[in-house]
């Protein structure tokens, strides 16, 4: 199982049969590099600029933005209701937490949440092993936020996302708080991660480097 973060809240998913799933894909004004890759499928926690961008995929793959159900490629995804921010969705609209299973890991991505977790939000979510969560704040939950609902999630490995690089221009935290609030982080060299075997680890942040 290969991750690679490609900055932001998108990342790259592979599979051991070579299926690729992307989460939030953002348009050049982010300050990234546009992904212009061939992915099977897309999920989509909303609809903003640096979330949504599918102009350039070379595929007629899969784009999921809407809640429900769905099985691709022999992949479970579940896209569960949340919000952009603490007023139900006032200032910024909702947000699609997706769950999905891929090769034998369970993964989690929480978009652009803005608003703690209830016992019922973590019962939805289930069992997580490989958790994706906003860190930066102002438009999202921020570094302290995202340490609490990290904890109630429980997940094996957590990748923070969201947050200022040297690439984003936006107002958002650095990932410095998230990581002083968890104290079990490794800084990767590179921007890509991979497992193979049972994971051992809890509550374990991976920090990618973007390239």
């Amino acid at each position: 199982m290969k991750i690679t973060w490609l900055g932001h809240s998108c990342f790259l998913l592979e599979d051991s049969k070579g299926i690729k799933l992307l989460t939030d894909p953002f348009d050049s004004t982010l300050g990234y590099d546009v992904y212009n890759g061939s992915p099977n499928i897309v999920t989509i926690s909303h609809n903003h600029f640096d979330h949504n961008y599918t102009k350039e995929l070379n595929c007629n793959c899969e784009i999921i933005n809407k809640l429900g159900i769905y099985n691709i490629n022999n992949i479970y995804i579940k896209g569960t209701p949340s919000y952009h921010d603490k007023d139900k969705g006032l200032k910024r609209g909702d947000n699609i937490i997706f769950t999905f299973r891929m090769d034998k890991y369970s993964f989690c991505h929480l978009g652009d949440l803005g608003h703690s977790l209830s016992n019922n939000d973590i019962e939805a979510i289930g069992d997580v092993d490989i958790l994706f969560i906003p860190v930066g704040g102002n438009y999202t939950i921020d570094g302290k936020e995202a340490s609490e609902i990290t904890k109630k999630i429980n997940p094996k490995i957590v990748f923070p996302m969201h947050y200022k690089t040297s690439n984003v221009s936006l107002p958002l935290d650095g990932v410095e708080t998230f990581v002083m609030n968890m104290k079990n982080a490794l800084k990767i060299d590179g921007n890509t991660f991979t497992i193979n075997d049972e994971l051992n680890e809890t509550l374990s942040v991976k920090i990618l480097n973007y390239i």
